[in-house]
């Protein structure tokens, strides 16, 4: 007993902050009990509510065992502490100091948290906007929104926790947003590029597998990156086009085409009779109908040419695909050649016809 009494004084005798060295194990092993059952009950929590969202049909509940997982065992272990030392009753110097230590943990665990949810809200809003799940522009997306907002939650943070702290932020602030401005000014071109990839898969006025004109360039969209985007043109080449650029001019997507309208016009010669005229357009209103992807739309007799009595054809492509409209219009020209052949039509060319007319008071040879 007499053994027992000099141990307690003796644990009684040192002190730090305030506390007595057995407060100071009675206060740990508190904690680390209340930090043992946390941890058990965050686990089965976590499992719980993973098997309770798999079973419903809404997503805005996955991020709930996510953030679950992102909960750190030192903000857990923090908290406790801070929690038994006021229970304890502690003295103020190290609740002060727990304090402290709790709001910077506290700061960095919603830091966690927020990386979470907008990793969370960006792979859904990413999921939704890619109508075919291409993984390329999905990455490119990922990164560079993610970098953009993790970037801004975590300099809020810092300000924030440097403020709670007692420290002066408004000279820091001032300095970084002269700083920020220089650097802004330095590369503005890297920035505008950045920005515009973002803009291009926001907006997304082409995705990766499209096939695009820029101005007299053409080809089809192999790379979407931060600062540039490369096209593979139709001779071979891989062509590189600044961001910046792409956003700043007019962009034709072919890939987006669901349509095509199709105009196109002939001739036949002046010496055609009427009669045939006049069929011609129901003519060619037939051939076009015989098209499996043509829809017709209209045939005119246009105008009066040099040399040849112009008409005009206008028919709709159900699809989009080039080869497949090279075809109808192949087979469409074949058929009005045979039709006109077996009609006597005769396709115009152009011709000029020379008339000399001689004055009757010049004297004319003799005829032998």
């Amino acid at each position: 007993m007499r053994q027992f009494e000099l141990f307690y004084a003796s644990l009684s005798e040192y002190s730090y902050l305030g506390l007595a060295l057995l407060q100071w194990i009675i206060l740990l092993l508190v904690t680390c009990v209340a930090w043992i059952i946390a941890r058990f009950f965050l686990k089965k929590a976590t499992h719980k509510f993973l098997t309770i969202t798999q079973r419903t049909g809404i997503t805005w509940d996955d991020m709930i065992p996510k953030m679950l997982e992102k909960t750190h065992g030192i903000f857990i272990f923090l908290f406790f502490l801070y929690t038994c030392s006021l229970f304890l009753t502690a003295s103020l110097q190290a609740r002060e100091l727990f304090q402290k230590f709790l709001t910077v943990a506290t700061f960095f665990q919603v830091a966690l948290w927020g990386n979470e949810v907008v990793n969370f809200f960006l792979k859904q809003y990413l999921s939704k906007r890619s109508s075919h799940g291409d993984a390329e522009i999905n990455l490119s997306a990922y990164s560079a929104i993610s970098i953009t907002a993790r970037f801004v939650l975590w300099f809020v943070l810092l300000l924030l926790l440097l403020d709670n702290l007692g420290v002066d932020i408004t000279a820091l602030v001032t300095g970084l947003g002269i700083g920020g401005i220089a650097i802004a000014l330095a590369v503005q071109n890297i920035l505008g590029d950045i920005f515009a990839s973002l803009s291009i898969v926001l907006d997304r006025p082409f995705e990766v597998g499209d096939f695009i004109v820029v101005d007299d360039k053409a080809g089809t969209v192999e790379h979407i990156g931060l600062k540039t985007s490369r096209i593979r043109s139709l001779s071979g080449e891989q062509l590189v086009f600044p961001n910046r650029k792409l956003i700043e001019t007019y962009i034709c997507n072919f890939k987006r085409m669901q349509t095509r309208r199709i105009v196109f016009s002939f001739g036949v010669t002046y010496s055609t009779p009427a009669g045939k005229l006049r069929g011609i357009p129901q003519l060619v209103k037939s051939i076009v109908e015989s098209q499996q992807y043509a829809k017709f739309d209209r045939a005119h007799f246009l105008k009066y040419g040099d040399s040849a009595l112009i008409f005009e054809v206008v028919y709709i492509m159900q699809v989009s695909d080039y080869n497949t409209y090279m075809d109808t219009q192949q087979d469409i020209n074949f058929r009005l050649l045979d039709a006109f052949a077996g009609q006597e039509i005769e396709f115009a060319f152009p011709t000029r016809t020379l008339i000399v007319q001689t004055d009757p008071s010049t004297p004319q040879p003799d005829k032998m």
